[in-house]
């Protein structure tokens, strides 16, 4: 005999249409045991994952029945049975989502979620996740009147307090602990995605985000440290305000301000390493943009505190493990194996535009906005494009005599750990470190010689057409700074 799971064809299209008559009968007089009941929808289920031949469980109808099964049962294996199918159904087919948002039943879904129940918060987190794609519905209306925001910050600390409790404990997660967070902190994303105006009904959720962050364990095994609950934690951060002071209070606590900027570097570390050039738009820039966020908006320290070591403010931890520091500019930056280092290496990568972008807007930030500054801090080969590009024009005091570095130091803003030290403004490499070549000084005639080549070499490129430039010899000769030296046969020889 064939189980259900094995039909096909016309022989499920009419076993799906015979469960879900039964089902609707049953809404009418009760004809079904609780266990008939839940059979009936764990059958359906199956034959739901693939909605060929299963037509009818994607009708108005259909649909109809799942949802009263859902929200109008006493039973909550009945309630959860059927929540299952109407979740697998509105993520198959877009059209049913609207169909679910008609009925009416959102204010219902959002009392459902208050309950203290994994099984209810994923598969309702779920439900109503997928109606904000291509539906009416009225998100402000479920925030303000039935308390959607409240039951996500309570679920959310549920979680906190399970994270917290495992971070001594140590206790083996259940898996669908894990699941209903991840459900959650979508369902966060997107309601603050698409009700902006509403973002302050979430404030409370922050504390709860962060706990979670800083406590949850860090997924060491897997070579994607931003899988969920980080990459999402990150994402729910996005989209709220970081300036109310309930979020100052969260995320900069007085006993450990820098807390969460610290836990946010840990993961970009790991992220660094772990994902490729073309995974960075995708997976780290949202990471970026909210450290971004964090350093933007921590409280400035006090006269006497962040020394710039990161002991006593979020700024100054930031500055310290992002900005080059001494080892670093041994070398010319961007070559060293550091996360300053592997962070200024991807301000060309043409892979990650947003990632790169995301990155050199926070050194502009922790350069405190200042052009000289940022030269400083990264070298003028990294900060030339960004300031080119948002058009920042050059300070002179940034480039010294011969294009070395008038004052300097070990480190830049916040970041120098010894004595300050010269560096070249281009490269960022101290002074002392770079390599001299050693190469005989250039005769007077030699000097004139390749004068004389430069002098031809930009004639022949203004007559080309493709840039307007002015000859640098012929703009000495005006300037009277070009002495012409005595006629020599070799040299003339040597232009022929």
């Amino acid at each position: 005999m064939l189980s259900f799971g094995s039909l096909s064809g016309p022989d499920k299209l009419g076993a799906v249409r015979r469960l879900l008559d039964k089902l609707t009968e049953d809404l009418k007089s009760a004809t079904l045991s609780l266990q008939e009941r839940d059979a009936a929808l764990e059958e359906l289920k199956v034959y739901g994952r693939d909605p060929s031949f299963a037509d009818p469980i994607f009708t108005k109808d259909g649909i109809e029945t799942l949802t009263k099964h859902a929200f109008e049962s006493t039973s909550d294996s009945t309630s959860l049975n059927a929540l299952r199918v109407l979740c697998n159904s509105l993520f198959l087919k877009s059209e049913t989502r609207q169909i679910f948002v008609d009925l009416g039943y959102e204010p219902k879904a959002c009392e459902r979620l208050k309950n203290d129940s994994r099984d209810y918060e994923f598969l309702i987190s779920r439900l109503i996740l997928l109606t904000t794609y291509g539906t009416t519905i009225n998100l402000p209306d479920l925030i303000e009147k039935h308390g959607l925001a409240a039951a996500i910050a309570q679920n959310l600390s549920r979680h906190a307090a399970r994270v917290s409790a495992q971070s001594v404990a140590a206790t083996t997660t259940d898996p669908m602990e894990e699941m209903a967070l991840a459900e959650t902190l979508k369902l966060l994303f997107n309601v603050t995605n698409f009700a902006k105006d509403h973002v302050s009904f979430f404030d409370l959720a922050l504390k709860h985000i962060a706990t979670i962050l800083c406590n949850h364990a860090l997924l060491q095994t897997t070579k994607t440290p931003l899988d969920p609950p980080f990459g999402l934690l990150i994402n729910a951060l996005l989209n709220l305000d970081l300036t109310t002071p309930t979020a100052q209070s969260a995320l900069y606590p007085a006993a450990e301000p820098a807390r969460i900027a610290g836990r946010l570097i840990q993961l970009l570390d790991l992220s660094m390493k772990a994902y490729t050039d073309s995974e960075l738009d995708q997976a780290v820039s949202p990471l970026m943009c909210v450290l971004s966020a964090v350093y933007k908006h921590a409280p400035v320290a006090s006269p006497g505190k962040g020394s710039g070591d990161g002991d006593g403010d979020a700024r100054g931890f930031i500055r310290s493990k992002l900005l080059p520091t001494e080892e670093d500019r041994k070398s010319v930056l961007g070559k060293a194996d550091t996360l300053p280092s592997r962070l200024l290496r991807n301000w060309s990568n043409p892979l990650a535009p947003q990632f790169r972008s995301a990155v050199a807007h926070l050194y502009f930030d922790m350069s405190d906005k200042n052009a000289a500054q940022f030269i400083e801090n990264v070298g003028y080969g990294y900060a030339s494009g960004f300031l080119f590009e948002n058009h920042i024009p050059v300070p002179e005091e940034a480039m010294g005599q011969d294009g070395k570095a008038s004052s300097s130091s070990g480190g830049g803003s916040g970041g120098d750990r010894g004595p300050k030290r010269p560096v070249n403004p281009i490269t960022g490499q101290f002074l002392d470190e770079e390599r001299v070549v050693d190469l005989p000084e250039m005769t007077a005639e030699e000097k004139e010689r390749e004068a004389e080549r430069l002098f031809v070499l930009f004639e022949r490129l203004k007559e080309t057409g493709v840039m307007s430039v002015q000859n640098p010899v012929e703009k000495a000769v005006q300037e009277g700074r070009f002495e012409e030296l005595p006629d020599d046969d070799d040299l003339a020889e040597d232009l022929d």
